[in-house]
């Protein structure tokens, strides 16, 4: 089956961000997400799950750590299990972006203060 925006099960997160699961397994786990401006995040890590971070459109901005990153179309950032995390589009168009998890995160999040 192909599935794109308008076929995948789609969830809203965060005040008014969008994702759409394109392939959800236990073992990975590739969803598009779309971050309007000004919006994102709160910090957080997986302490099982791998991400990699892809731009489709736009800019996030993702702080790592200590680290914060601008990606911009085409680019991409992963993030290893128990990194502390938070993506944000601070440009003024939305960002769209996949994020492919392996394993998946669902039930692997931690927040964390600021």
């Amino acid at each position: 089956m192909i599935k794109n925006i308008g076929t995948a099960e789609h969830y809203v997160w965060g005040e008014a961000c969008d994702g759409w699961r394109l392939l959800d397994r236990a073992e990975l786990n590739v969803i598009q997400e779309r971050i309007p401006p000004g919006a994102g995040e709160v910090r957080h890590f997986h302490a099982r799950a791998r991400q990699l971070f892809f731009v489709l459109r736009g800019q996030l901005q993702i702080e790592q750590s200590d680290e914060v990153f601008q990606l911009h179309a085409g680019d991409s950032l992963e993030m290893p299990p128990g990194v502390a995390h938070r993506v944000r589009n601070v440009s003024d168009v939305d960002a769209s972006f996949l994020v492919v998890s392996a394993p998946t995160t669902k039930g692997d999040r931690i927040n964390v203060e600021p």
